[in-house]
């Protein structure tokens, strides 16, 4: 997905549903580095994205409770 498009789309979320999603991404997350440990990961540059993911949620959360 496209940073500019992923942002827009972040900014049309409710603060419920932005939790929900930064909730949703940390669980990709921990399952990622657990898959990670057991076996090799096809994809590694994932963890980068879905670090960068959380991120982008958690700044337009945080622009939105100001």
């Amino acid at each position: 997905m496209m940073k500019k498009q992923a942002k827009n789309e972040l900014k049309a979320l409710s603060e419920l549903e932005l939790i929900s999603k930064v909730d949703d991404l940390r669980r990709e997350l921990f399952s990622l580095r657990l898959h990670s440990k057991t076996s090799p990961v096809s994809n590694p540059t994932m963890f980068k994205k879905l670090r960068k993911d959380i991120a982008r949620t958690l700044t337009v959360l945080r622009q939105k409770s100001i």
